[in-house]
C-alpha cells in the first residue's frame, strides 16, 4: 500500500482508507506534549508524597503520613471541639431548661436530627409524620402523655400497650355495637356514640384502661398530665392503626394488641432505648441523646 501512495511527499505512514482517509506523522503539538510530562510529573510526586503502592495489606505511607481516617479523626476531633461547650452546658440541664433556652434548643434540635433519623426514622416516619402502623409525633395524640417527663420514659424505657382479645369474650352482636361506637366516637370526636355502645363500654370494663370519657385517661392530673396504661383515645378523630373505620376497630376488639398466642393480634412495640434488663442493663442511647431526643420530638408541635 505504501508503494501506490496516492499522497506522494506528504507526512504519513502510506496507510489510506476509503482513497483519501490516511494516517498522518505529524508530532502531538507542543502543549500537549508538556501537559503529558506534566501529569507524569505530577504522577511521581504524588506516589512520592501518598499513599500509592499496595504493599500486602497496606499501602506505602508517604512522606507527608497522610491518610483519609487521620484527616476524618482531625474533622471529628475540631467538632468535638465546638460541641463541647455546648455539651457542658447540656450535661447539667433537664429537657425543660434546655426547651427554654433559645441558643441551646437550636443546638439540641441540629444535634438531634441526625440521632432521629439514625434510631426512629424507620418507624415514626420524617418529622415524626408516622410511617404505617407506627404513632405520629407531631400531632398532639399521646398516648402516655406529651410532657418531657413523659416523652423520656417512652425513650428510656420503652412502651408496651395491652388490650385484652375479645373474641372469646363479647358475642358477635356486642363486638360490632362496639366497633360501629368506636367510628362514631371518631367521626364526630368523641361529641357522638350511641347511648347503647356507652352502655357496653362502661359494663363490659373498658373504663379501666380508656377511661371514663373514653380518652385513654385513666386518672386527670392537676397539673394538666394524665395517668394512662396506652389506651388508645377513642374521642380525638386519630385511629391509632390504620386505616381506621368499623373493620380495623372490629379486628383491634376482637384480637386485641400484643396478646400471646393470639393470631391477628396487633403488634405495637416501643423498643427499649435506655438501660435494658434483658440486654444485662446495656443501653442503645446514653442519657445525654436520650434527653436531647426528648427536646427533638418535644418541638414536632404536639408537645404539651
Amino acid at each position: 500500500m505504501a508503494e501506490n501512495n496516492p499522497f506522494p511527499g506528504e507526512n504519513n505512514t502510506g496507510h489510506v482508507w476509503d482513497d483519501n482517509l490516511r494516517e498522518l506523522k505529524n508530532p502531538p503539538p507542543r502543549w500537549w506534549m508538556l501537559a503529558f510530562w506534566a501529569s507524569v510529573a505530577f504522577w511521581v510526586g504524588y506516589a512520592i508524597l501518598y499513599p500509592m503502592w499496595p504493599i500486602g495489606q497496606e499501602p506505602t505511607q508517604g512522606v507527608l503520613g497522610w491518610s483519609q481516617m487521620k484527616e476524618y479523626a482531625e474533622g471529628v476531633e475540631q467538632i468535638t471541639a465546638k460541641r463541647a461547650q455546648f455539651e457542658e452546658k447540656l450535661a447539667g440541664m433537664t429537657a425543660d431548661q434546655i426547651i427554654a433556652d433559645p441558643g441551646l434548643k437550636e443546638y439540641t434540635l441540629a444535634s438531634a436530627k441526625v440521632l432521629f433519623g439514625d434510631n426512629c426514622r424507620a418507624c415514626h416516619g420524617s418529622g415524626g409524620a408516622g410511617n404505617p402502623g407506627y404513632p405520629v409525633l407531631a400531632d398532639d395524640d399521646w398516648l402516655y402523655g406529651g410532657t418531657t417527663g413523659k416523652i423520656q420514659e417512652s425513650i428510656a424505657a420503652g412502651r408496651k400497650g395491652v388490650m385484652t382479645a375479645h373474641e372469646k369474650v363479647l358475642s358477635p352482636v356486642e363486638v360490632d355495637t362496639l366497633a360501629n361506637w368506636a367510628v362514631q366516637m371518631n367521626d364526630t370526636a368523641g361529641a357522638g356514640g350511641s347511648p347503647e355502645g356507652w352502655a357496653l363500654f362502661k359494663s363490659k370494663g373498658c373504663t379501666a384502661c380508656h377511661g371514663e370519657k373514653a380518652n385513654g385517661h385513666v386518672v386527670d392530673l392537676p397539673n394538666g398530665d394524665f395517668v394512662s396504661v396506652g389506651a388508645a383515645n377513642l374521642a380525638d378523630g386519630i385511629w391509632r392503626f390504620e386505616p381506621g373505620g368499623f373493620e380495623s376497630a372490629k379486628h383491634t376488639i376482637l384480637y386485641g394488641v400484643n396478646q400471646t398466642n393470639v393470631p391477628g393480634t396487633r403488634d405495637a412495640v416501643m423498643p427499649v432505648w435506655g438501660p435494658d434488663p434483658t440486654r444485662g442493663g446495656v443501653a442503645k442511647l446514653g442519657p445525654e441523646e436520650i434527653k436531647k431526643l426528648v427536646v427533638y420530638v418535644h418541638e414536632f408541635g404536639g408537645g404539651q
